[in-house]
């Protein structure tokens, strides 16, 4: 999410990066987040988003919700009616579904999402599926299921089981999403969880997402080595490698010039 980006620059320019450089002070970066909704992370219970900001503004983060962003060019982002000039705009606000309205012939929601049928296939084509972020799908409450990889390897899973049985001529009962709950890290000893009611926040909450995060790797070597490196990094601050390739000094500094101080 653009929660975890945002805090993650920060804790880069602010703590990791801060005594690489002599000529400028990383410290000095100016991270910006830009929410379009009234308030961050709105999955989330009010008080999870709330501490959220709060977490985010206590690391150098300017929040602003309420304000979506209308323009991005190469020399920076409008926010409302403000123009920023910035050489680095990362977009945190998901990605533009496949042009499946005019090739289907069905209905789709606001967002180009095809609405399908409870088990996933185009209505009216029962041997066509849409999953993942190009599936409308009906959830509970009048929601729909989240566009999120959980949400889309359930998805993955039922259809291929629900071919399998259209081969063979058995029945297959509707597609049920299970939601595990929300997690989101925000920074060093900084979380969000929400599991069905449970909610945490802080270093527990971090801790939590970080041993989560090791469970859903594949396979046995992965988990480790992610964890020796994530160790690493917590108890030295260091990564393993901080290399800015591809880019002459001139370019780099071409859009946005470099601040400059007071003597």
């Amino acid at each position: 999410t653009g929660v975890e980006m945002a805090g993650a620059i920060a804790e880069l320019a602010k703590k990791t990066l801060s005594d690489d450089f002599r000529r400028i002070d990383p410290r000095d970066a100016r991270i910006i987040l830009a929410e379009g909704g009234p308030r961050l992370l709105a999955a989330f219970p009010e008080d999870l988003s709330d501490y959220t900001q709060k977490s985010l503004e206590s690391i150098g983060v300017e929040v602003r919700v309420g304000q979506a962003v209308t323009e991005i060019t190469a020399q920076g982002a409008k926010i409302g009616d403000e123009f920023i000039p910035s050489a680095n705009v990362i977009w945190g606000a998901g990605v533009q579904v496949p042009d499946l309205k005019d090739w289907t012939q069905k209905p789709a929601d606001r967002g180009g999402r095809i609405k399908v049928e409870s088990d996933l296939s185009v209505p009216g084509h029962s041997h066509v599926f849409v999953i993942g972020d190009a599936a409308h799908v009906a959830w509970r409450d009048g929601l729909t299921v989240p566009g999120i990889a959980p949400a889309a390897k359930q998805q993955g899973k039922y259809v291929g089981q629900r071919i399998l049985d259209l081969m063979n001529g058995r029945e297959t009962s509707p597609f049920k999403y299970s939601h595990a709950g929300n997690l989101a890290t925000i920074g060093r000893h900084r979380a969000v969880m929400d599991l069905n009611g449970i909610k945490l926040r802080g270093w527990l909450a971090w801790w939590f997402w970080g041993l989560a995060h090791i469970y859903f790797l594949i396979g046995l070597r992965a988990p480790a080595l992610v964890m020796v490196q994530w160790m690493w990094s917590y108890l030295f601050r260091k990564k393993g490698a901080r290399l800015i390739t591809g880019q002459d000094r001139e370019n780099a500094t071409a859009v946005v010039p470099p601040p400059q101080k007071e003597t």
